[in-house]
């Protein structure tokens, strides 16, 4: 009996091994990955803030400015853009997000484009409309592919098929912390307090720049770009906090594994010496009874 219970406890501890070769290697990888990851989301930055200085000065340089992306929307139903994973084992970020979801879109009307399997699979399950299923992968989003989203996305809010578009997505806090967050993407005015004025120019004269052919055509040309940035630059930060979050879930996991070998090797030790135990007490018993 005690020889199948060692026999049990070698098995696991051999089972124990081998999934703790493969969480290191997770660890491993995803930390080598993470590394590229947060080189793109900050090598794009740059872009979006020219994008955005651009369409900072057309309007404030335009007292009389106006543009459909500017004005609030007439229809009550929401655009959500959700950038998940494609894969689980990265610890609380793909349900973090979904239950951040939950409580924005708490009692509104909402469509979703779905970006990563996850998100993909959460809202089909939830039995959600999708706006369209075409970006389901992260790993093969391009930097053309966001701007074909962005064109869909704007197409979308001109033709007042939604009055307010937004993007829930992972920033990157740090190796330890991802945090999910809501970002507003149209109406523009929404954050024009924020992005769209520029504090340092208030009150002091300004250089009259002239468009071709006007100043709106310019700023709606702009502003697919300025998305089409956005949205990629976001894409690269919740890359870097998946990958962030799966390297520390694989290293709890290896460590969990670790320590889980140390009380079976200990649970095996025991066993063994009280097999051998055993067997000396049965021999020094057949010797005195010979």
């Amino acid at each position: 009996m005690a020889a199948a219970n060692m026999k049990a406890v070698k098995l696991r501890i051999k089972s124990v091994q081998n999934t703790m070769q493969i969480t290191k290697a997770m660890q491993l990888v995803a930390a080598s990955k993470l590394r590229k990851a947060k080189e793109r989301a900050d090598s794009s930055k740059p872009y979006l803030d020219v994008l955005r200085g651009t369409l900072t000065d057309i309007a404030n340089g335009n007292t009389d400015f106006q543009s459909p992306y500017t004005r609030a929307g007439k229809n009550d139903r929401r655009l959500y853009i959700v950038i998940a994973g494609d894969r689980g084992l990265a610890g609380g970020y793909n349900s973090n997000l979904f239950k951040f979801m939950e409580s924005e879109t708490k009692d509104c009307e909402y469509d979703v484009l779905p970006i990563g399997k996850k998100s993909v699979d959460y809202f089909k399950r939830r039995g959600a409309k999708l706006f369209t299923e075409e970006f389901a992968e992260v790993a093969k989003l391009t930097i053309s592919d966001c701007f074909t989203i962005a064109r869909l996305v704007c197409d979308a809010y001109s033709s007042g098929e939604y009055g307010h578009v937004a993007m829930c997505y992972t920033n990157f806090v740090s190796m330890l912390s991802q945090v999910p967050m809501s970002t507003s993407m149209l109406p523009l005015s929404d954050f024009a307090d924020e992005s769209l004025k520029d504090p340092a120019t208030e009150g002091k004269a300004r250089d009259l720049i002239l468009y071709e052919p006007d100043s709106e055509t310019v700023f709606n040309t702009v502003v697919p770009e300025y998305l089409a940035g956005l949205l990629y630059t976001s894409i690269n930060v919740s890359v870097a906090s998946e990958l962030a979050a799966r390297r520390t879930a694989m290293e709890a996991a290896t460590d969990n594994a670790g320590e889980m070998i140390e009380k079976l090797s200990l649970f095996y030790n025991r066993a063994r010496q009280a097999s051998i135990t055993q067997e000396i007490t049965e021999i020094v018993a057949g010797a005195e009874q010979g």
